[in-house]
């Protein structure tokens, strides 16, 4: 593997209370390609994301589309949100329990690295009308689109998904959409190919933007997040946000970090845990079943990537908030297990083929069934673990998505 810039921007070590990432200001390159092609930063995997888990189907009434602390007659964005149901599964034990997620300080030990995605979501979503006719010979001039923006490409280029409106959220575009968008605010969209180039059925598409002023600015006056048919409301950006998000870049939400709070993280520092950020914008998590995910953009600090070594030459381990940071820490690792610091595009793919290098425990949620984040659960805990605690998710009603239950993999 390739990694560009590995010695990353970055300085001393963000304080471990108040997880802030060092390298914060520092800007994340376009690749010199498009992310998929292998261009400069990127690093190339061959991979494909197959999970052995058996089919499931996620039960009715199991997909939580309301946040945790509403539901608990809170507000937004309380302490309430870590109110939330947690499986712990270990793997010597090859066996699962049940906790509350503010048990967490209580199930890692003094010494442990909690590493965590400092990446903010952007409102990537907007609300389009077609200015031609939709494919099949209908006319679907006028129709709306909701367009949701994933991730930026070389020449100003973006890799976008439209989809059908469905009240808050969407549904994914059936048929061939149209090609020229009108964007709220006086912007444009025009559709050029299906994304990755060559895909039969296209969901994707690299599309040309043209919005006046600055994308970011245009987005948050006319933007709204990102949701899907499952959510129960038109929830604000900050009810997709986590208590490290920092770095605007995210079309979703890295939404195993939702359920921490100021309180926890200060209960895990007590505890004697190191929690130290890296930076990964992921893009839109739509993706169909045994669909790899497309290149991101990422950031290991280096003060990060200190913490990791030490961590490992010490016996003590590293867990990740979040199969982003599994993606970013693996990227930057090497054949040795050491961690180095790194920035740019990766399109690596976790498997239980190849394993992983650098990461002990996972802190995720619920994925979706024949989800390419499962063959990464796979690598971390191991095949029969992870079908074993997904049985159990499914007998003892754990709730799926963002606004869903946690679940903790350990040796």
């Amino acid at each position: 593997m390739r990694v560009l810039d590995r010695e990353a921007c970055g300085g001393g070590a963000a304080p471990a209370a108040c997880p802030v990432p060092a390298a914060a200001a520092c800007p994340l390159p376009a690749p010199a390609g498009a992310a998929a092609a292998g261009g400069a930063g990127t690093v190339r995997a061959t991979d494909r994301a197959r999970s052995s888990l058996r089919a499931f189907r996620i039960p009715e009434g199991a997909e939580a589309g309301t946040p945790a602390e509403v539901l608990a007659g809170e507000p937004l964005g309380s302490d309430a949100r870590a109110g939330v149901r947690l499986m712990v599964a270990r793997r010597a034990a090859g066996a699962v329990d049940h906790h509350r997620f503010t048990d967490l300080p209580d199930l890692l030990a003094p010494g442990d690295v909690l590493v965590v995605n400092a990446s903010a979501v952007v409102p990537a979503a907007l609300d389009a009308t077609a200015e031609e006719p939709a494919g099949g010979g209908r006319d679907g001039r006028g129709e709306p689109i909701r367009l949701h923006l994933s991730t930026e490409q070389p020449g100003g280029f973006w890799v976008v998904e439209p989809r059908h409106p469905a009240g808050a959220g969407s549904d994914r575009y059936e048929g061939r959409p149209p090609t020229r968008l009108a964007l709220p605010g006086g912007g444009r969209a025009e559709l050029l190919a299906p994304y990755p180039a060559g895909t039969s059925v296209p969901r994707l598409w690299l599309a040309r933007l043209d919005v006046p002023g600055e994308l970011l600015d245009h987005l948050g006056a006319h933007g709204q997040p990102i949701r899907y048919r499952h959510t129960d409301g038109a929830w604000p950006l900050a009810a997709y946000q986590s208590v490290f998000s920092q770095v605007p870049g995210s079309a979703e939400m890295p939404s195993a970090a939702r359920p921490f709070t100021e309180a926890l993280v200060t209960a895990l520092v007590r505890r004697g845990v190191a929690v130290t950020p890296i930076v990964l914008h992921t893009g839109v998590s739509s993706q169909e079943a045994g669909e790899p995910p497309y290149a991101e953009r990422f950031e290991v600090p280096a003060a990060t990537a200190a913490l990791v070594n030490a961590a490992r030459r010490d016996g003590r381990r590293v867990v990740a908030v979040g199969t982003t940071v599994v993606r970013a820490l693996e990227t930057t690792a090497d054949e040795h297990g050491r961690s180095h610091p790194g920035r740019g595009w990766t399109d690596l793919v976790v498997t239980p083929e190849r394993g992983v290098r650098v990461v002990d425990g996972l802190v995720t949620g619920w994925h979706e069934p024949e989800s390419s984040h499962l063959a990464l659960l796979e690598a971390v805990g191991g095949a029969d673990l992870v079908e074993a605690s997904y049985d159990a998710a499914v007998a003892g009603g754990y709730r799926w998505h963002e606004f869903g239950d946690s679940h903790l993999i350990l040796p």
